[in-house]
């Protein structure tokens, strides 16, 4: 008798969830990830034959679209309430030569890469430039900084982290510049104003001010509120409660998500930023993070065992290796030119720019809401960079993570 599908299923959560639990303890030396393991076992189960599922982002664009997005915004809380530093001009100055510089260099490098390399008409060839050009915030997590209060946050971890919780945002109107471009192959200057005002402007400000808003109420009722401070319950739960209201309300206003959420765990944090709650929100948020995040690079692994990546051709690995090894390393070096960090800081900075789950979104998405031709190539190649990126950064990520560590140990020993 061949066994139950549901019983399957739930061998296979339970499996899913067993490896969420222990495999980032067995790993957290170890020069591996907990993605390259989730994307062999897709290969692995998906490649065997057993199941008739075929996990296609193209079959499937609504429920791509829709996933990628929840494991992105549980993300960005779990950043934003990691973050000890508070937010400011000076304090955060290298992550705003990142966003400022480093990531519209590395949408316009990846962009002429797109047009000229691999021939994708200027709207396809402008949503493949911004879908790459932020730091993911869920696969960046092996090069972010610890829990709250952990005392790992050095420049490099806050760095990486911060720009990873901001740039998922403010890549948002270049990818509405593309949708733009695919609806008229000339925009008019009508439709270019109404980008810089709704989609620009509009969007980005109505982000900040309702997770700021949203964040700055949940901290009252948490800590300040008589009679029902939620702090007292310890429960991680009002994590995700906090998530879900910051990003739909903000949808609701046209405003980009995205970055409401990321603003909103930044405004809850600074309310009693010492207090043990925070640690609870952060630690249940990464928990819900890490196992939607399997489920993802599970399907992902999938999808390339059923020929996600069949459309490939040498000149597109070719493209792909500058866009990880050259685009982006490239940018976020010029960006911190002239600034106060080591070389080693700057370098490591500009080589972990993880390309990840945020990118599979921002396509999704992107082709969900305009017509851009033939799909098939760009999913190939935006798998394969995000692919190499899990393979390249899950590998070097924690030795160089330990190197910088050792480093900053013995400049401190020197120093005392």
């Amino acid at each position: 008798m061949s066994p139950d599908p549901y019983v399957l299923f739930l061998a296979g959560l339970g499996a899913v969830v067993l490896l969420v639990a222990w495999v980032p303890l067995a790993l957290k030396r170890a020069p591996l990830s907990l993605a390259i393991l989730c994307v062999l076992i897709g290969l692995a189960l998906f490649g065997s034959g057993l199941l008739a599922f075929r996990p296609d982002p193209r079959t499937y664009d609504t429920i791509t679209e829709r996933l990628c997005e929840l494991v992105v915004i549980i993300s960005l809380m779990g950043a934003g309430l990691k973050l000890d530093r508070p937010f400011g001009w000076k304090a955060w100055r290298t992550t705003w030569r990142l966003l400022a510089i480093a990531m519209p260099l590395t949408i316009a490098a990846v962009a002429a890469l797109g047009h000229y390399g691999l021939g994708f008409p200027l709207a396809m060839a402008l949503l493949f430039g911004a879908a790459l050009a932020p730091t993911d915030p869920v696969l960046a997590s092996d090069v972010q900084v610890g829990p709250p209060q952990s005392g790992e946050e050095d420049e490099v971890r806050f760095s990486l982290t911060s720009e990873a919780g901001l740039n998922d945002g403010l890549a948002f109107p270049f990818v509405m510049l593309a949708i733009v471009f695919a609806q008229g192959a000339q925009p008019e200057a009508g439709d270019l104003l109404r980008w810089l005002g709704v989609d620009v402007a509009w969007r980005i400000v109505c982000g900040v001010a309702v997770g700021w808003l949203v964040g700055r109420a949940l901290g009252w009722l948490a800590f300040g509120a008589p009679h029902v401070k939620l702090s007292h319950t310890g429960d991680g739960l009002v994590a995700i409660g906090a998530t879900l209201l910051a990003y739909a309300v903000t949808e609701v206003l046209h405003g980009y998500g995205f970055l409401a959420v990321f603003i909103a765990a930044l405004a809850l944090r600074r309310r009693e930023p010492d207090h043990e709650f925070h640690t609870a929100l952060h630690d249940f948020a990464e928990q819900i993070e890490r196992l939607l995040m399997m489920l993802v690079l599970v399907l992902f692994g999938g999808a390339i065992a059923g020929g996600m990546l069949a459309p490939l051709t040498w000149r597109d690995a070719g493209v792909a290796v500058l866009v990880l090894l050259v685009a982006r390393p490239l940018a976020g070096w010029l960006s911190l030119a002239g600034s106060s960090l080591p070389g080693r800081d700057r370098g490591m900075i500009a080589f972990l720019g993880i390309r990840g789950i945020g990118s599979f979104y921002y396509l999704a998405y992107a082709l969900n809401h305009a017509t851009f031709g033939d799909s098939a190539r760009i999913w190939a190649v935006t798998g394969l960079i995000v692919l190499m990126s899990i393979l390249i950064h899950g590998v070097t990520a924690t030795p160089l993570m330990l190197w910088i560590d050792t480093k900053s140990r013995a400049i401190g020993s020197r120093q005392r």
